[in-house]
């Protein structure tokens, strides 16, 4: 490595760094191996060379080129040799040459035998022979992803990334028969990628995957910007870099590397200065290197001078209070004390470096301060500096104040193994600074059996850290805890921590492995373990089991037996768990090993420190499955040199058990989710971790699993012979389906046709649940069965129906056909009959309907043949039909009483008093009588036809004393005309004659009246007038004359007529 300096315009110096290499290759690291391959399998060769610049590497065989023209024979850049559908022609002896330009290397030789190839093979599944290998690669070079398979048929090999994003078709190529290369690599060809090897025309396959990682140099994200501060303020330089590996940063004043004191800290990818002084001013580079390259970029910090600023404080001094609380007292400055405005209090632990710098700004109006926040038996170091609008004051002097020690704040985490029935070996860790609070003296170790009260104590020097315990019972609980003391007294005691001695009997148990727990961060502990490489017992596989303080055990985890590590994720911060981990074989349990860890706390940054890591963004999810859904995540943009962790909460939508959420642990950024319930939606965060700072969680992303494939066939399947040749066929949708159906499959075929294997198909939309079997053969039995589909796949099918179709000579006249029903349905005896109920409901209903129909016909008859026989006699009698007498009335009797037939003596006086008091209007429009005194008033509302009162009464009375009785109908628009002869008439009655007469001009002149058809009065009578009819009887009073209508002998005439 090679470094340079060089000052730019401007005057700022920049510093590069080059990376000389000079070429050199390695002996032949991995040599050919000989094969034996069978006439048309596939043979491979390998050798492998390290080289600067890297070799190029071609093939022999028997000592002679080996020629490439074949499509048979594929050779990748990294020396593999591949030959397929091998033949006799190929035996021989390979070996690989590595060239550069200074440097040639052979490999030893390697024979490849080829056997006779065996007779009709037989179908073999595919087999991945050479997997892809995990790649580093840097920009713009070519990569080779090697995949060989094997089978019968020969397999077909694909590619795909586990990120389900395409391929880059326009760099990649597949060399020979699968081998993937990628040329002019980019950062988006980084990822998983998955060779899969199917056999032509099956879904037998296989799979194998290698990740493609792509290192890129450092590139900025965020670069630091120029400042300009007064003296003794604060700068911070921001530098956000990324690049794979991740950059390391480092800081540059005018080209020099700079060293972290009280007043300068570097924290990851800021630079902080504090109390600035004149000499500051100058030119900040912000460094980012990793193996692929370095950049560079600076700013400059300006240094603003006052010369009317105060004098520093003076006099600082500080006092020890606690353990945790120091006070500082000072005097004002000596100069301009009177424009000071605040105060700043900066402090720092004395020992260790790149220690974050406290401070507090406090008003003008005191002298001294209560730090209170300070660890136990710490040295700090303080000093003050005074305010004013135009700047600040010089620093104080610096003092170094410790403060007292305290009780231990926790007890030591412990360990508890057995190695043999009676033993235990306790082991302990030392308390961490922070808790510890100063020296630790002595140690307290207490234990008992979990079913005795009496308590064994111990008291040890604080410097051992394990004890040995013999003389134990076998396969009994032990109860251990142990306590810590300062100088200042001890620490409270912590809860029991259990352990079980193995039984007398496991001699040949699997012994306890050796556990060790590290917090990765404040919710999540590594379980990390290594088995006694001196035990001979068989192990199957190991248990873990955990439980948090004072709560019940979870577990047990099965882990197999290659397994190391586990995380243990989704606990809470600032909590104490108890861990136990055994292995097991089919005999029995080993030995367990138990221990205690406590989770930090998730830090909550201040402002002026580091913030927390931004949270992952971008985060997609996919449905794999119904029970599985992947995510994947970006990282965001920062550096960071420590390993990144990331936790994954997931759980159903609208969970109310928390204990239920699932956390997941993962060093990568992306997951596969599994063991999910189907269609349901669950909603998932994920957040990092780093240096043991916590991000917020990322913005929850909802997704939903597939739906499971029915499980249930369809149930209640009929099927009815409707026809000679067709049938129907119905069913219900399976039981319990939380997912529509979207298609049904109808299978029916005949019993000669089923026992070939031939089945004709039929689909139908998943909303309709029946479906016509045309074209069947008279005579044969016929086989159905449906299953239902949704968007996830096919469902079982329901048990086969038969239908039994009868010969056309056996029973033509009858269609009933036999049903059989499923299994699911009821069992159904004789000939079925569609829904019996709801056809004597439709019998029924059709009935009633002709029945209605019927009547309104005859009824309608009935009127016709009324009114035509009316209209015939108005228009017989239309000149001759005049009544004896009429009269138009209006009942306006004053009294209100009952009327009655009048003699022929009493009818004169009313008739004339008719005639001189009162007008009538038969234009129509008003059933009004007016009279001299003016409108007649109606005494009665209700409304009667009188039309059928009276007759035969009437009759007999007319007769004697011949009286004709009228009546007038009166409605709006509509003249009624009664006329009644009961007696004959003689020739010749001017009176009524001449009444007649009149009747006729008047209601003639009402039906061509202006005023009626200016009222737009039709002249139509309505049968639902509510006008009042009331009869008056009239008697004639003029001598008998020869009747001029010999056509009207006896009877009553009624004449309707309308205008």
């Amino acid at each position: 490595m090679a470094t340079g300096r060089r000052s730019a315009p401007g005057g700022m110096l920049l510093l590069w760094a080059a990376l000389l290499c000079f070429p050199a290759m390695s002996a032949i690291e991995e040599q050919p191996v000989s094969v034996e391959v069978q006439e048309g399998g596939v043979a491979r060769f390998s050798c492998k060379v390290t080289s600067n610049p890297p070799p190029v590497i071609t093939w022999e065989v028997n000592r002679t080129a080996l020629p490439l023209a074949m499509d048979r024979m594929t050779v990748l850049s990294k020396g593999i040799l591949q030959i397929y559908g091998v033949t006799k022609k190929d035996a021989g002896n390979y070996r690989c040459v590595a060239t550069t330009m200074a440097n040639r290397r052979k490999s030893a030789e390697a024979a490849l035998i080829v056997l006779p190839g065996t007779e009709g093979e037989t179908f073999q599944k595919p087999v991945i022979i050479a997997a892809p290998q995990n790649s580093t690669t840097s920009l713009h070079q070519t990569i080779t992803l090697e995949c060989m398979a094997t089978g019968f048929p020969k397999p077909i090999v694909s590619w795909s990334r586990l990120d389900h994003k395409p391929i880059d078709v326009f760099n990649t190529r597949v060399l020979g028969n699968g081998n993937l290369m990628i040329t002019d690599v980019k950062l988006l060809h980084a990822g998983v990628y998955i060779c899969r090897a199917t056999t032509p025309g099956t879904r037998n396959f296989t799979v194998a995957m290698a990740t493609v990682t792509v290192l890129a140099p450092p590139s900025f994200i965020e670069r630091p910007e120029s400042l300009t501060r007064p003296r003794a303020g604060t700068a911070r330089f921001v530098c956000h870099t990324e690049g794979i590996p991740t950059p390391k940063i480092s800081w540059l004043k005018n080209g020099k590397k700079i060293h972290a004191n009280g007043r300068i800290k570097m924290y990851n990818s800021k630079l902080v200065i504090n109390q600035i002084i004149p000499e500051d001013d100058a030119v900040y580079q912000c460094l980012a290197e990793n193996s692929q390259g370095s950049v560079l970029s600076g700013a400059r910090l300006t240094v603003i001078m006052s010369e009317d600023r105060p004098s520093a404080p003076r006099h600082l001094q500080a006092e020890t209070m606690s353990s945790s609380a120091i006070i500082l007292s000072w005097e004002r400055p000596l100069y301009n004390s009177d424009k000071i405005i605040a105060y700043s209090v900066h402090y720092t632990k004395a020992e260790g470096l790149n220690n974050e710098e406290y401070q507090v700004v406090i008003g003008n109006d005191t002298n001294h301060y209560v730090i209170d926040d300070l660890e136990p038996a710490s040295n700090y170091t303080f000093y003050i500096v005074a305010y004013m609008p135009m700047g600040a004051s010089q620093m104080s002097d610096h003092v170094t104040q410790n403060t007292l020690e305290d009780v231990p704040l926790r007890a030591p985490e412990i360990s508890l193994t057995s190695r043999s029935p009676t033993d235990v070996l306790i082991s302990w860790l030392p308390i961490p600074a922070k808790f510890r609070r100063g020296k630790i003296v002595l140690y307290r170790l207490s234990f008992r059996i979990s079913t005795e009260s009496s308590v064994q104590i111990l008291e040890l020097p604080g410097s051992m850290h394990e004890y040995f315990l013999e003389g134990l019972k076998p396969d009994s609980l032990y109860l251990v805890r142990i306590a810590a003391a300062t100088k200042v007294g001890w620490g409270d005691s912590p809860v029991w921590t259990s352990h079980r001695t193995p039984k007398a009997t496991s001699v040949r148990a699997p012994r306890s492995p050796e556990l060790r727990l590290d917090p990765l961060n404040c919710t999540t502990v590594a379980v990390r373990w290594q088995q006694d490489p001196d035990d001979t017992a068989t192990i199957q596989g190991y248990k873990l089991y955990y439980k948090e303080e004072g709560q019940q055990e979870s577990g047990p985890i099965f882990l197999d037996v290659k397994d190391f590590d586990y995380n243990l994720g989704g606990l809470d911060p600032s909590r104490k768990y108890h861990v136990r981990l055994l292995a097991y074989n089919n005999m029995d349990e080993g030995y367990q090993a138990d221990q205690t860890v406590s989770t930090p706390v998730c830090v909550a940054v201040p402002e002026h420190m580091i913030p927390p890591p931004p949270p992952p963004h971008y985060l997609y999810a996919k449905a794999n499955s119904s029970s599985s859904i992947y995510l994947h995540w970006g990282r965001p943009a920062f550096s960071s040199g420590q390993a990144i962790n990331y936790t994954v909460r997931c759980n159903p939508v609208g969970l109310q058990n928390a204990s239920l959420v699932l956390y997941l642990q993962t060093s990568e950024p992306h997951i596969l989710v599994q063991d999910l319930e189907p269609n349901t939606k669950y909603e998932f965060a994920v957040r990092l971790h780093v240096d043991q700072l916590s991000s917020p969680w990322s913005p929850v992303v909802y997704h939903s699993t597939l739906p499971e494939a029915p499980s249930r066939p369809p149930v209640g399947v009929k099927v009815t012979l409707i026809e000679e040749n067709t049938a129907l066929v119905s069913w219900k949708p399976p039981e319990d389906m939380e997912t529509a159906v979207t298609r049904y499959t109808i299978l029916y075929a005949s019993r000669k046709a089923w026992l070939g294997g031939e089945w004709q198909i039929m689909h139908r939309e998943g909303a309709i649940t029946m479906a016509l079997l045309e074209n069947l053969l008279p005579g044969n039995i016929y086989l159905v069965k449906i299953s239902a589909a949704n968007e996830v796949g096919e469902g079982p099918f329901s048990n086969a129906v038969e239908l039994v179709v009868q010969p056309k000579e056996t029973n033509q006249t009858s269609l009933k056909a036999n049903q059989l029903v499923s299994t699911e349905s009821e069992e159904y005896s004789g000939y079925y009959n569609l829904d019996q109920k709801s056809m004597t409901g439709i019998v029924v209903g059709v009935c009633i309907a002709l029945t209605c129909i019927l009547i309104c016909a005859l009824i309608l008859i009935y009127r016709s043949k009324a009114r035509k026989a009316s209209i015939a006699k108005i228009a017989q009698q239309g000149t001759e039909l005049l009544p004896h007498a009429v009269v138009l009335t209006s009942n306006q009797s004053q009294q209100g009483g009952k009327i009655t037939d009048q003699t022929e003596e009493n009818a004169s006086p009313v008739l004339s008093a008719e005639e001189a008091n009162h007008f009538i209007d038969a234009k129509g429009g008003t059933d009004l009588i007016i009279n001299s005194q003016g409108p007649v008033g109606k005494n009665n509302t209700r409304k009667k036809w009188l039309f059928f009162m009276g007759n035969n009464r009437s009759h007999i009375e007319k007769s004697k004393r011949r009286i004709v009785k009228a009546s007038c109908l009166y409605h709006p628009s509509t003249t009624v005309l009664i006329g009644e002869d009961v007696s004959p008439t003689s020739p010749g009655h001017p009176g009524t004659f001449q009444m007649r007469r009149s009747m006729a001009r008047d209601t003639e002149h009402s039906g061509n009246s202006e005023e009626s058809h200016g009222t737009n009065d039709s002249g139509r009578f309505s049968h639902e007038s509510n006008d009042e009819i009331h009869p008056y009887p009239v008697i004639s009073t003029t001598p008998p004359n020869s009747d001029p209508f010999p056509s009207l002998q006896g009877g009553s005439n009624s004449v309707v007529i309308s205008e």
